[in-house]
């Protein structure tokens, strides 16, 4: 048996079987009983250090000198 029938026959049983294991475990992780405490922080992440609202028409700026020099 020359090398690419031996790959083939693995790619179309054993890595078929592997690749639908991993997928079907993947689904499972993620919608596990306990894991919706853990997507809603992910959700909310880019918003974790908005304490209020921009207020309409104002730009955000950063001040980017050491303190006290400029």
């Amino acid at each position: 048996m020359d090398t690419y029938t031996l790959l083939r026959h693995f790619a179309d049983s054993w890595a078929l079987a592997a690749m639908t294991a991993f997928y079907v475990g993947a689904i499972l992780w993620v919608f596990r009983p306990g894991s919706r405490k853990s997507h809603d922080e992910a959700a909310t992440l880019p918003f974790r250090y908005d304490s209020t609202p921009m207020a309409p028409g104002a730009t955000e700026t950063t001040d980017q000198s050491p303190k006290g020099k400029a």
